[in-house]
């Protein structure tokens, strides 16, 4: 399996599907995303082969550990992303690796700051 941005300059090989499959509500994830919802991938860093150049983006979480986000600096796309609170594991955005059929997400986390569901009227 492989991930990549938008205009193909960075990439991630993957070892395959995971059940480690995570969508985030929280407003850091909306705002990365562009989305309601910000959904990675979990995979043990030596599992990944990283190529291309590549941007990093570091912020702090609410716990005070810090989140890096790492993304392609021609096209903006975000490739991957990992919390220093369980360094040896990088979560790949799904959106990257674009397959209609990966499977869903296992958890969901960060619910309380999840837009509402809606609709205007």
């Amino acid at each position: 399996m492989r991930a990549e941005c938008q205009c193909g300059h960075l990439s991630v090989e993957l070892p395959g599907p995971t059940p480690a499959v995570v969508a985030s509500h929280c407003t850091a994830c909306q705002r990365r995303s562009g989305s309601p919802i910000g959904v990675l991938v979990y995979y043990p860093a030596d599992q990944l082969i990283i190529a291309g150049e590549v941007q990093r983006f570091e912020r702090l979480t609410d716990e005070d550990n810090t989140f890096e986000t790492f993304f392609c600096p021609t096209c903006g796309s975000t490739a991957y992303a990992r919390a220093s609170r369980h360094p040896p594991i990088i979560g790949v955005a799904v959106v990257s690796i674009a397959d209609p059929d990966f499977r869903p997400p296992l958890r969901s986390v960060w619910e309380q700051t999840k837009p509402s569901s809606r609709t205007p009227p």
